[in-house]
């Protein structure tokens, strides 16, 4: 495959391609179409606006942005993306990563389905938002042409993604559904998983333990 896809460069570091390899390790071709869908969609965002961005840094947050619902990376306790994040710290403190670069890396993937507030920090977490948000739902879908929109998803296939998303976010958190309250992912758990009902934050504030 060649380095350049709709023009944008797929970093090729030494950094990039063992994030790259981690992801191919533990996910399978659905988190991997979709994390590169994510990284080209993002950086044309970034190109188009002429944001100032680390390629490799917003790759690599891509990369892991959802490697937290694997097996390899899924917790008992943790919402997904904060598995996600904490995998990310782990493999770039194990390379010797500046704690800087690390942070950005960590808010980007944690913050990645946290609408309303990721979009105003650094701008490697602001355009992964982004590229998500277009790869899953198709916002801003105009934004891209129908010509550069074909060529990502021709190196990186859509198939049957609009369902098997939905069932690889239930694989990775069915067994902590509670980490999903208050989250987009609850309405995951509201479709697909038998008998879960959402907490709802007014009954838990009429009926907390206070008197008044």
């Amino acid at each position: 495959m060649s380095n350049y896809i709709a023009e944008i460069k797929i970093p090729d570091s030494k950094l990039a391609v063992e994030a790259a390899e981690l992801l191919r390790e533990h996910g399978d071709d659905l988190l991997w179409n979709h994390s590169n869908r994510v990284f080209l969609f993002a950086a044309m965002n970034g190109n188009q606006k002429q944001i100032k961005y680390d390629p490799e840094m917003l790759y690599i947050s891509s990369l892991f942005h959802d490697i937290g619902l694997t097996p390899a990376f899924r917790s008992d306790d943790k919402r997904f993306e904060v598995d996600g994040a904490n995998a990310a710290r782990d493999f770039l403190r194990s390379r010797g990563l500046p704690e800087d670069y690390i942070r950005v890396v960590w808010d980007a993937v944690a913050l990645h389905t946290t609408i309303g507030i990721v979009e105003y920090k650094e701008a490697e977490a602001a355009l992964m938002n982004f590229g998500v948000g277009y790869d899953v739902v198709g916002k801003n879908f105009d934004l891209i042409s129908t010509e550069m929109r074909q060529q990502v998803v021709d190196a990186f296939p859509r198939i049957n993604f609009k369902h098997q998303i939905l069932h690889a976010f239930m694989e990775g958190f069915k067994h902590k559904p509670e980490t999903t309250s208050g989250t987009i992912n609850a309405d995951v758990c509201e479709m697909l998983l038998p008998g879960y009902k959402r907490p709802n934050f007014c009954h838990s504030v009429l009926h907390s333990r206070w008197e008044e």
